[in-house]
């Protein structure tokens, strides 16, 4: 277990064991449901696990404890991977208890439960989209918490497969010579993703769309764009044989497109 769930199993049994529990209809003792529940994570039964953790809900719906039960069942979803579960739990966590000692912490698992579940490149990126948005909102609202540092790191990776899949529709769109779709797609990585891993083959596929119309001036300018920060690149390569088969070389005009929104990202 992480050492924020070892604090907060710890911080939660503790306080278990001093709490006298309501007795409205003789239910277990809030310390026997807790352990129930620890032996089920333990033994790695995590939906059980996640089911008696809400019983303290249940039995003790008017407990602070029972904030800690919703936690402490998203964290055994999670553990079991049943991640659109945890995600539940937590969103209803945030929902419950808006200013909880524990809404960092939630809203950062919900993130990591949709980086967890991203998938290969030239899939739908739903998950990266919105863990995305989950890890921002800790950069934004929660910039000096213990989160912050691997929400910066996972975030960068979503990112890359939310350009991935830009790049995997915009490919489609060229092999089918639908070249103005296409060159919108290689925009949208130029100008929103230009520090992930697509931007060198996006320069270039801009630069192959715009041969392909004929409109030379835009993709000499995008191949000179290309090779100026990445000439050791081999989508440069790729691209300058490109050209000087159309009898051209690269050479940036700088009232293009691709040079304003170029020179606007630098």
């Amino acid at each position: 277990m992480t050492r924020p769930i070892i604090l907060l199993i710890s911080f939660f049994l503790v306080a278990c064991a001093t709490e006298t529990p309501i007795d409205f209809y003789n239910p277990r003792e809030i310390d026997n449901i807790y352990n129930s529940a620890i032996d089920l994570l333990e033994n790695e039964k995590y939906e059980m696990a996640a089911a008696e953790f809400l019983n303290v809900e249940k039995e003790y719906p008017y407990s602070k404890w029972s904030q800690k039960a919703i936690i402490m069942a998203g964290y055994s979803l999670y553990e079991g991977r049943k991640f659109n579960e945890a995600i539940n739990q937590y969103t209803r966590y945030i929902q419950l208890y808006p200013y909880g000692e524990d809404i960092i912490y939630a809203n950062y698992i919900i993130g990591v439960s949709y980086y967890l579940q991203i998938a290969k490149l030239g899939r739908d990126q739903l998950n990266a989209k919105k863990a995305l948005n989950q890890f921002n909102l800790i950069l934004e609202k929660y910039p000096e918490s213990d989160y912050a540092a691997d929400a910066r790191l996972k975030k960068d990776l979503a990112i890359d497969h939310i350009a991935g899949e830009e790049m995997e529709v915009g490919r489609f769109y060229l092999k089918k010579n639908y070249f103005s779709a296409a060159i919108n797609r290689f925009k949208t990585v130029i100008s929103d993703y230009q520090t992930t891993s697509h931007i060198e083959e996006a320069l270039a596929r801009y630069s192959e769309a715009y041969m392909s119309m004929g409109i030379y001036s835009e993709a000499q300018t995008a191949a000179a764009i290309l090779g100026y920060n990445y000439p050791n690149s081999r989508w440069y390569e790729y691209t300058y044989n490109q050209l000087e088969k159309g009898g051209i070389k690269p050479q940036e005009n700088s009232d293009s497109w691709i040079s304003k929104a170029w020179e606007s990202i630098r």
